[in-house]
């Protein structure tokens, strides 16, 4: 089976992340069937900043307003299995463990957990208080993973982009794809 999914880019710091998994996933095309994106006003904002360029408009994946509630997988029926949000705002984190489906974003995470279908939460924001613990804690009570944007140094990367693929190869992991990565012991 092919996967669906959407991939929420929000206003966190750390869009090398969220343009490494776009990429990756544009040329998964045998185990991937559909990728839509819903990507904040700030996200674009920190996308320029961080990256200076505007990439996102190159990607080959339907693009979907916040506001728009028509969007396929703003229903369970659907059938999107995976939803990553990368990088997640701690206030869009606070938003979906709190129940609120204010936005495309926050209503899409709320069909994917009532779905029991699999949302990938890759946090960017340290340190954390009491209130993002607590918050990771209901996400992940609900079924949803709790994926920082840690990355590991074991395949002794050596440019950011390789530092950032040790989280994003994390996360495509999780979402059940393969791939060819690093993998410890082998």
């Amino acid at each position: 089976m092919k996967h669906r999914i959407v991939v929420a880019v929000t206003g966190a710091s750390g869009s090398v992340y969220a343009r490494q998994l776009l990429r990756k996933l544009a040329v998964m095309k045998d185990q991937v069937d559909q990728v839509a994106i819903v990507m904040t006003d700030n996200a674009k904002t920190v996308w320029e900043t961080e990256l200076d360029e505007k990439g996102y408009e190159q990607l080959p994946f339907p693009f979907y307003s916040q506001k728009d509630f028509y969007a396929p997988f703003a229903s369970g029926s659907g059938r999107f299995d995976t939803m990553i949000i990368c990088p997640c705002s701690m206030g869009t984190l606070g938003r979906i463990a709190g129940g609120i489906s204010n936005d495309l974003i926050t209503r899409a995470a709320d069909v994917v957990l009532k779905e029991r279908r699999k949302l990938i939460c890759v946090l960017r924001d340290t340190p954390y208080n009491l209130v993002h613990i607590r918050n990771m804690q209901t996400v992940t009570e609900a079924g949803g993973i709790i994926c920082p944007a840690t990355p590991s140094f074991y395949s002794k990367p050596q440019s950011i982009e390789d530092v950032a693929a040790t989280v994003v190869d994390r996360v495509i992991d999780l979402a059940g794809l393969e791939q060819d990565t690093f993998r410890w012991g082998e």
